[in-house]
């Protein structure tokens, strides 16, 4: 993997860099799921965790604190993941919950979020490959499988819903729109909040994230900005513009990061 500015080292090819940031230190390991613990599918309901990541994450969780924060809703990616005693952190963080910590952003916002989808759902009916994909905080419009032509039709019938919903702003991601409330509220922020909430914000702790979407780069953010710093890994099949300091070459690759994590947290 080549190694330029917008290109982090590998932090399988660099690992003995990457532990000595571990050394008498214990990880604490946050984990985005569609991208990186599953491949990028064209349905989003078709995605599933890679067996090798269920089982390194499975074993990592045995010696270190491990949370999924992901843009799913928290039930979704927890019935994904199929490891009942980790934290999850749906919905962008907007929903977190776990053993010792429950968490919840914008309680009002379902309703509005149903009704939105609702009409999304009938504007876009008849545009070849768009997926209106309602969750409890967010809804997510996906166009990987819509024509180049028709993309436009996508923008039509996303920025009246936004003009209508000023409490309502767009994220996007890996060929999707996402409208989500218009609070000050992200997994950066949830990230924070969670090392406080769980005990981890201490100096023996180093906070670990890996994502690979552009909502991920809130908590590459927020490690680089902490005053205790922390360790953010970008997965990437290609070189991207990343507040990470390293990255992986896919999903396939994160089961061994989270192996010599469980050895590093071991001692």
């Amino acid at each position: 993997m080549t190694t330029d500015p917008r290109s982090p080292p590998s932090a399988l090819e660099r690992w003995d860099d990457l532990a000595e940031r571990l050394a008498g230190r214990r990880p604490a390991v946050f984990l985005d799921f569609d991208g990186t613990l599953s491949p990028i599918v064209e349905r989003p309901e078709d995605a599933g965790i890679l067996p090798a990541a269920r089982r390194a994450v499975e074993r990592l969780a045995e010696v270190a604190p491990v949370v999924v924060v992901s843009g799913r809703d928290r039930a979704d990616v927890a019935e994904r993941v199929g490891l009942p005693d980790l934290v999850y952190a749906g919905s962008h963080g907007f929903d977190i919950a776990g053993p010792g910590v429950r968490h919840e952003v914008g309680g009002d916002i379902p309703p509005l979020i149903e009704r939105v989808s609702a009409g999304l759902a009938e504007e876009l009916a008849e545009v070849p490959g768009a997926q209106v994909e309602p969750k409890r905080y967010t809804v997510a419009v996906h166009y990987r499988r819509v024509a180049e032509d028709d993309r436009g039709r996508v923008e039509v019938a996303i920025r009246p819903a936004l003009a209508a919903h000023p409490e309502l702003e767009r994220a996007e991601g890996k060929k999707v729109a996402e409208l989500r409330p218009r609070i000050e509220w992200d997994k950066g922020r949830a990230l924070l909040h969670l090392l406080d909430a769980l005990g981890l914000d201490g100096p023996d702790v180093v906070p670990v994230y890996v994502g690979d979407d552009v909502t991920d780069e809130d908590a590459f953010r927020a490690l680089a900005d902490r005053p205790g710093g922390g360790i953010g890994v970008r997965v990437a099949d290609e070189p991207a513009e990343t507040a990470a300091e390293w990255t992986l070459g896919g999903p396939d690759e994160v089961p061994e990061l989270l192996d010599r994590l469980r050895t590093a947290a071991t001692g």
